[in-house]
């Protein structure tokens, strides 16, 4: 009995836990009810350059900014307020009520399924390898890496840490950062023989650095990444507006003006591949 009972105020207890992570954050339908109201949606991203970064004010520049700006337009509201933080805090931060959609270009993963609800893909895209120039380790695949024993960096939460794991490196081996200046910098100083993350990234890098180039050819361990936005796993109804506003939006003419300046093109545009599919893994 006095176990059943432990186990009863444990339960309690996690349940509370759980409430409270969700602390401050709009209920089913609530925030759906917002946006058609016109009133003020806060986006959370960090600065993930083309995707989504903070301008000039916090003004919220990149890709699917702009597309979560054109949707949320769409279904009732220009009011936005940007929340910019780092990476690893931006499912916390959603679960904490700081903001109430995550637009920094998450990729569909089922660890990530686990504390979120994610739109449809809104395009499909590859990683990269950032090496210094010349690259003179003669990389061109996370193998060739472990292979050479050679330290790799990439950002903390970032699926390549999960791909860099899979195909052997050590743990060891993988320098795991805040985002993706320090993987520049630690490639820059030698700290890192290679660094990945998502190519529009690593390319912005390595056009306006000398320094650094992408490993070309470059094999990824995985070919496609494919972001969503995020909302907490309460939201269904609001997953399922975005996604019904989304199948009108995907490859509009609005949609390819807005996403242009940033290298959007049409070959990244979703293949079909579903959210469902990506949770299962």
């Amino acid at each position: 009995m006095r176990r059943a009972i432990l186990r009863g105020i444990a339960a309690l207890g996690m349940a509370a836990l759980t409430m409270g992570t969700w602390a401050g954050s709009a209920s089913t339908g609530e925030l759906l009810d917002k946006i058609k109201a016109g009133e003020t949606i806060r986006i959370g991203f960090s600065n993930e350059v083309p995707w989504a970064y903070p301008g000039d004010n916090n003004q919220p520049l990149g890709f699917i900014n702009a597309m979560t700006i054109d949707l949320l337009e769409k279904m009732g509201t220009t009011s936005i307020e940007p929340v910019v933080t780092e990476w690893g805090s931006l499912i916390p931060g959603l679960q904490a009520g700081r903001f109430d959609i995550v637009t920094g270009g998450m990729y569909i993963l089922p660890e990530r399924c686990r504390n979120a609800l994610f739109t449809e893909p809104l395009g499909t895209f590859a990683d990269a390898l950032l090496v210094p120039a010349g690259n003179p380790e003669n990389l061109h695949s996370f193998d060739d890496v472990r292979d050479k024993e050679l330290t790799f960096v990439t950002g903390a939460g970032y699926n390549t840490v999960k791909n860099a794991k899979e195909v052997g490196i050590a743990d060891d081996k993988i320098m795991q950062v805040a985002g993706p200046a320090e993987i520049l910098q630690a490639v820059k100083a030698g700290r890192a023989a290679a660094g990945s993350g998502t190519y529009f990234t690593m390319k912005e890098f390595a056009d306006k650095d000398d320094a650094v180039e992408l490993a070309d050819p470059f094999t990824p361990p995985v070919i496609d990444g494919y972001p969503g936005l995020a909302f907490l796993p309460n939201q269904q109804e609001e997953v399922d507006a975005f996604n019904a506003a989304l199948k009108e939006y995907i490859g509009s003419e609005q949609m390819m003006e807005s996403v242009r300046p940033y290298g959007y093109t049409e070959t990244n545009l979703p293949d079909g591949t579903t959210t469902a599919e990506l949770c299962e893994g």
